[in-house]
């Protein structure tokens, strides 16, 4: 698992006075880098292996404001040959405020097809399973 904490922007705010939902989309994609940089290393080749987002699923369940201090816990939920799934966890000190899913399939961007999960990632990504 992965705890990434998340600053919110004045621009991230709507006219209703709360996170744009649109926005939570932005706060999962950081909290995927930083769960992505405990094992993949900086001089990675993305182009020969890479990956595409095929699914972002979002449940809202409270509103954040500008003011709150906010975090994402990150976690493997699912893994498979070519693709693996992400679950995103918002929290606004112990509440739950938001909830979202990624579905991520590896990619050769080279070579325009999908690929296995790279070995390198998998012993990390078991590893940092869900159970």
């Amino acid at each position: 698992m992965s705890k990434t904490k998340i600053q919110i922007r004045f621009s991230d705010i709507d006219v209703m006075g709360h996170v744009n939902n649109a926005i939570y989309l932005n706060y999962f994609e950081q909290a995927r880098m930083e769960f992505f940089s405990q094992f993949i290393s900086k001089g990675w080749d993305w182009h020969k292996y890479g990956l595409l987002l095929a699914k972002n699923e979002i449940e809202y369940l409270f509103p954040v404001a500008l003011n709150d201090d906010i975090y994402i816990d990150t976690k493997c939920i699912k893994i498979g040959n070519k693709s693996f799934d992400l679950e995103y966890s918002l929290f606004k000190g112990e509440k739950l405020c938001c909830k979202g899913k990624s579905v991520l399939v590896c990619y050769d961007y080279n070579d325009k097809k999908t690929i296995n999960i790279p070995n390198e990632w998998l012993e990390h990504l078991n590893t940092l399973k869900a159970v």
